[in-house]
């Protein structure tokens, strides 16, 4: 393990991967670092788990590089994926509330570095840095409303609906017709939308012999009918 922050000279940071945190990245260089020697880093290889089910929740994890996927698994041994979390994205908030066990698995999608603060460590950050805390109130909020809509999704949407509407939320208002790439593989995608990825696979070929969308690779989709997927997803 080393330290997540780099110095390229005395006192001068080089590469501090916490100022890529929305919720660290309004304070300014010398709190950054402050906060930066609370926290270690730690490199995962691919399907390395940062931690597993049943383990205490007592880190913040923060994705310095590389992609985590978190998930849980059914009775049945079957993986309900939850997020993707990319550089600048974190874990594990909710060891700031109570001291329970993690539900979920996060696993190491490609080789990843993790930087982790610990929650006594953080607990005396935000005493002292408390819009800290707001910050982090509204990425947790956020992540609730993705959960509830995907929530909602699965109950009440069939899988056709479901790939439309990610595909949607994937255009994040972009042009009439533009590229998007999948940020996870098909197989994962449909772990997300609770589905198998045979069924992901035909109704991404539906929706290109219908002329909505061209797949120019394995995760790259030419979108070339905006409104028939918007219909699709809204219907």
């Amino acid at each position: 393990m080393e330290c997540c922050h780099h110095f390229q000279n005395e006192g001068n940071v080089k590469k501090l991967c916490i100022s890529i945190v929305p919720i660290f990245n309004h304070l300014s260089q010398e709190e950054m670092v402050e906060i930066a020697n609370t926290s270690i880093s730690t490199k995962y290889q691919k399907g390395e788990f940062i931690f597993q089910a049943g383990e205490p929740y007592d880190h913040l994890y923060i994705v310095h590089k590389g992609r985590v996927k978190v998930y849980h698994l059914g009775d049945s041994g079957k993986e309900q994926l939850i997020r993707i979390l990319e550089p600048g994205d974190f874990l594990g908030e909710l060891s700031l509330f109570s001291k329970q066990e993690s539900d979920s698995f996060a696993e190491a999608m490609v080789e990843t570095e993790i930087c982790s603060i610990h929650r006594r460590d953080l607990q005396k950050i935000l005493i002292k840095f408390p819009s800290i805390s707001l910050k982090i109130l509204e990425q947790f909020t956020h992540r609730l409303e993705q959960t509830e809509k995907l929530v909602s999704q699965l109950s009440l949407q069939d899988v056709e609906k479901r790939t439309a509407s990610y595909l949607v939320e994937l255009m994040d208002g972009k042009g009439e017709e533009h590229e998007i790439i999948l940020p996870m593989s098909k197989k994962d995608l449909a772990s997300y939308l609770g589905t198998t990825r045979e069924t992901i696979s035909r109704r991404l070929s539906s929706f290109q012999d219908k002329g909505w969308i061209e797949q120019t690779g394995q995760r790259n989709i030419r979108i070339l009918n905006v409104k028939a997927i918007k219909k699709m997803a809204e219907q």
